[in-house]
């Protein structure tokens, strides 16, 4: 069910060019990254040009999928399951991308006032063990209670999550704290291996596109934003010459109980799925801060989220749970209708 999630997901937001005959469109698409669908595309390059960026940004994203990993363990590599391992007893020595990806999250809190948070993993783990067991054994699932999410919540401040740049090393002095940084890390890997292609190449991270220059001199990328409710269709298809384009939706990952539907993005303040939006998409230059927008966007009240897209200089579309779409100022200047 995931993967054909994911699947979709990739062929909703991944189009060809726009309309105008193109030299052929190669790509690559992996399914070992970040537990969803890589694909890489690029016009104008030979097979073997194609194949050997394709494979060197591949094993960049691998690097990080396994270094931001909090479920599995790797021979010989500290990983934030290891930082997880050792909250409340020791610093984990770890690779220094680890280090400067948790500043960012550390930032990304402050600036969206806390609408991002990759410190509440206690309370993220009690919703994903009831989607496990609402996937894969619906009759025995239910919800977390709110006494056991409220205590979670006491363990999701970061003035327990020591950051030691100068020895690389993270410690959770909070035995009880975890961390899950599973709403950004995909568009901040994503940005970090766009740095290792020419221009013209287009990076989709489960959906969180990244484009390092358009198709050719006069063609951008077109990517569409899935319509919630499913059909041939898509909500807005958007020009993409060099940005980060990254949509958030209560459509990407979801279980039901119940007869309702509840989906991954947990409110910080009520410790719930978000219930304001169905799909949040954000536009701007910075791949990682276009992730941690468009979860902070979904949460934040529409009002606050343009301010915060405005501060930012991000552009935001918003679908809210009665169908209405909401655009910031410049977000139709990427419209490809």
């Amino acid at each position: 069910m995931k993967r054909w999630l994911a699947l979709m997901l990739a062929a909703a937001l991944l189009l060809s060019g726009c309309g105008i005959k193109q030299p052929e469109t190669r790509q690559a698409v992996y399914l070992d990254v970040f537990d969803t669908v890589t694909t890489l595309s690029a016009v104008g390059l030979s097979e073997r040009d194609f194949q050997q960026t394709a494979e060197k940004i591949h094993e960049t994203l691998l690097h990080y999928h396994r270094l931001f990993d909090i479920y599995n363990d790797y021979e010989g590599l500290n990983n934030l399951k290891t930082v997880n391992d050792n909250a409340g007893l020791s610093p984990v020595a770890v690779d220094e991308e680890i280090i400067r990806l948790l500043l960012d999250c550390r930032d990304y809190y402050d600036l969206t006032d806390h609408g991002v948070n990759a410190a509440m993993g206690s309370v993220l783990r009690l919703w994903q063990e009831t989607r496990t067991m609402a996937l894969d054994n619906p009759e025995k699932a239910a919800l977390p209670t709110d006494a056991a999410l409220r205590a979670a919540a006491e363990h999701c401040g970061w003035d327990t999550v020591r950051i030691d740049q100068a020895a690389s090393t993270v410690y959770l002095t909070d035995p009880e704290q975890s961390l899950d940084v599973g709403a950004i890390a995909k568009g901040w890997a994503a940005g970090k291996a766009a740095q290792l292609a020419p221009s013209g190449f287009l990076i989709s991270v489960g959906g969180n596109v990244c484009a390092t220059g358009p198709k050719d001199e006069d063609t951008p990328w077109v990517v569409g934003v899935a319509d919630p409710d499913g059909g041939e269709g898509y909500l807005r298809t958007l020009y993409d010459w060099d940005k980060a384009i990254v949509t958030s939706g209560d459509y990407q990952r979801y279980f039901e109980l119940d007869g309702v539907r509840y989906h991954h993005i947990i409110d910080p303040q009520t410790l719930y799925p978000a219930t304001r939006f169905r799909s949040v998409t954000v536009v701007c230059t910075d791949s990682g801060l276009a992730d941690a927008l468009s979860t902070a966007l979904f949460v934040l009240p529409l009002e606050e989220g343009k301010a915060l897209a405005e501060k930012t200089g991000a552009e935001a579309m918003w679908l809210d749970a009665q169908g209405n779409l909401s655009e910031t100022p410049g977000f139709s200047t990427y419209l490809a209708e």
